[in-house]
């Protein structure tokens, strides 16, 4: 089976859990894996000149391969090597264009401890968003 998990990550407390209940329940799952970071684009309207704005999208660039260095070590001491994937856009829009080319066998993401429907509504939650718009089966810890 060529299965594929993807698991978007960034630095936070809820990648962190996902991460963890993933590798915890590691023999469960296919092994293809691709970790996923998108960086966002919000700098563009903001009036920087193009020079200072491409140093900054290359510094961010840096710290998201880093990012996903990090999470990859992980991996590979469970015996994993997943794939890296670093990405620039809207990332709901970059998960439904993932999921609508590439057979991903399953997300997985994680959701705020004190979250919810309404605080997922309110605070655009990209999980939330994802459980709305990819095809794909996912799993929330």
């Amino acid at each position: 089976m060529d299965a594929r998990i993807l698991i978007p990550v960034d630095d936070s407390p809820t990648t962190e859990k996902a991460i963890s209940a993933f590798l915890g329940n590691r023999t469960r799952f296919p092994d293809r894996v691709t970790l996923l970071h998108v960086l966002e684009d919000k700098l563009s309207y903001r009036a920087i000149p193009a020079p200072q704005l491409e140093s900054i999208r290359e510094r961010a660039r840096e710290a998201g391969y880093k990012l996903l260095e990090r999470f990859a070590e992980r991996f590979r001491a469970a015996d994993l090597h997943p794939e890296l994937r670093l990405e620039q856009g809207d990332p709901v829009r970059i998960l439904k264009k993932i999921d609508a080319e590439e057979k991903i066998f399953l997300l997985i993401m994680a959701r705020h401890k004190s979250g919810g429907e309404m605080t997922d509504i309110l605070f655009d939650s990209v999980t939330n968003a994802a459980m709305h718009k990819v095809k794909c089966p996912m799993l929330l810890f």
